[in-house]
């Protein structure tokens, strides 16, 4: 019987660990829609509504966290290189409730992001989305590229080549498209604005 239950034990842990990783898991959060991919380990790309929020709570002593049934990165993949866990959906932009703060701290909210594009130009359009909607609610969909064969950290999640934020104006019925290398910037965020091809 003991040796039935070790066997058992074994082709259960054997299954588990043979789970092959998904391509696209689609998750809808009370915040954010997501399409993440277990085998980058990294998001595809995030939608999310800015909207004239109060600002009611702040991020201290908040840190990224994994969730139930999706593989996603990790701790150690932001460990000792020029890359930060960043969000997609903005902390700040959320700040009219503990629940939703809480929420942009999911890892897949967060992506592998070169520290001074994080802390830099995209910080700053994000800080100008805030702005711009205390007249009007938008509509942004955070998309990221791939290299043609993508680069992979020795823990495991893949490194995104490019940032994307697509930003329609819900009054003026308009997009703005913003493009970022994965790299420090050189430029301030306003140059990043390019044609929205994909939009109509």
């Amino acid at each position: 019987m003991k040796t039935k239950l070790t066997l058992a034990l074994l082709l259960i842990t054997g299954l588990s660990f043979g789970q092959k990783l998904r391509d696209s898991v689609y998750v809808k959060t009370k915040i954010f829609e997501v399409v993440y991919s277990e085998q980058l380990e990294q998001p595809k790309w995030l939608k999310y509504e800015s909207v004239n929020r109060p600002k009611n709570v702040d991020r201290t002593g908040l840190d990224f966290y994994t969730v139930p049934n999706v593989h996603t990165s990790d701790a150690a993949d932001y460990a000792k290189n020029q890359y930060d866990k960043g969000h997609l959906a903005p902390a700040a932009t959320f700040a009219d409730s503990e629940e939703n703060m809480k929420a942009t701290f999911s890892y897949l909210n967060c992506a592998l992001q070169q520290q001074d594009l994080n802390r830099g130009e995209w910080r700053l359009l994000e800080e100008q989305e805030r702005a711009w909607d205390d007249k009007e609610t938008l509509k942004v969909l955070v998309k990221l590229k791939y290299g043609t064969i993508p680069q992979k950290l020795p823990t495991g999640a893949t490194i995104p080549v490019e940032f994307q934020k697509h930003i329609y104006f819900d009054k003026q019925k308009k997009w703005q498209c913003y493009f970022f290398n994965n790299i420090k910037p050189t430029s301030g965020w306003e140059t990043h604005l390019k044609p929205c091809k994909i939009h109509k």
